[in-house]
């Protein structure tokens, strides 16, 4: 993933942000929460207004088989628990993960925004805003353990990922290789990128992989759709900021989390749902042959063939 110093809000829009591909930020004026986020800061500024947290028993974090719980704690005590290595006390074992993704009020109604949540935190903080004001959606807080790993997704919106503290390597995946990635909603079924069953798995080896290591103060752009695959190499903050690159009504209203698929491609999917049932009152023979004729079809009509 390519590296750019200093790019301003004018040059992301015109350069960059028109291709559609990651790209990370360097060297962006971010406030003061790069050098004041330390352990101690952190512990003070929110005190110990109760958060909800995953906690895990492996550094691997799986949403689809859901291998974590959710516990709640003190910030003051958790900004300290997810800072060990080996913990006193403990949820699961001496040695479990905690992860923390901010959340609105409401989960159902709210939207994370950091000057809600944690707004003593959020005075620190300068949002690099390379987006219109009414476009933005949510600005989440995050606090991971050393060695944490969340699951491969996409979300519908685009969003920057600021590493505020610590370290994080992240791995991509274009929407193009989405049929490699073996998908289950969205997320993919193949956790460990970097050794994946391949007996499981076999065309995930298909998929690119595009890859970067985030240093405290750095930006990592990501476009909606595109695959993330996040592991904390050092206890770390960060902050995502979503905004909307479709027009607001595209979107689903009950849409919290930024992981909603746009209305449209949601009423598409139900159609071809429909479409798969009516399938199936034809033999297999038959069913098999109209069904690749509506492949070829969507093919056709709705694949680009000017990707690189």
């Amino acid at each position: 993933v390519e590296r750019l110093e200093r790019v301003t809000r004018e040059r992301f829009l015109r350069d960059i942000y028109p291709r559609r591909k990651p790209v990370v930020l360097t060297e962006l004026e971010l406030g003061t929460c790069t050098t004041k986020w330390t352990i101690d800061y952190l512990s003070q500024a929110e005190g110990s207004k109760e958060v909800k947290i995953h906690v895990s028993a492996v550094p691997q974090m799986d949403f689809l088989s859901k291998n974590f719980v959710y516990r709640t704690l003190p910030f003051d005590v958790f900004v300290r628990r997810a800072a060990e290595v080996k913990h006193k006390e403990y949820f699961l074992t001496e040695d479990e993960k905690y992860y923390l993704r901010s959340v609105g009020e409401d989960v159902r109604k709210d939207i994370a925004d950091i000057r809600k949540q944690f707004p003593i935190l959020a005075e620190d903080v300068h949002i690099p805003e390379y987006f219109e004001k009414e476009q933005f959606f949510s600005s989440v807080f995050r606090i991971s353990s050393a060695g944490l790993q969340l699951w491969t997704h996409y979300d519908v919106m685009d969003n920057f990922l600021i590493q505020v503290t610590g370290k994080k390597r992240v791995v991509l995946y274009s929407p193009r290789d989405a049929p490699y990635l073996y998908l289950s909603g969205t997320k993919s079924e193949v956790l460990d990128v970097d050794n994946p069953d391949l007996e499981k798995y076999p065309l995930f080896v298909k998929a690119k992989r595009y890859e970067c290591v985030l240093e405290a103060g750095d930006v990592l752009f990501i476009p909606a759709l595109w695959f993330h695959n996040v592991i904390s190499e050092e206890f770390g903050v960060a902050l995502n900021v979503f905004w909307k690159h479709l027009p607001a009504e595209s979107y689903d209203k009950t849409d919290t989390y930024g992981n909603k698929d746009p209305m449209a491609a949601s009423r598409a999917i139900q159609i071809l749902d429909r479409a798969l049932k009516t399938l199936e009152e034809l033999p297999e023979e038959y069913r098999d042959f109209y069904a690749r004729r509506m492949v070829l079809r969507i093919q056709e009509k709705a694949y680009r063939n000017d990707y690189g």
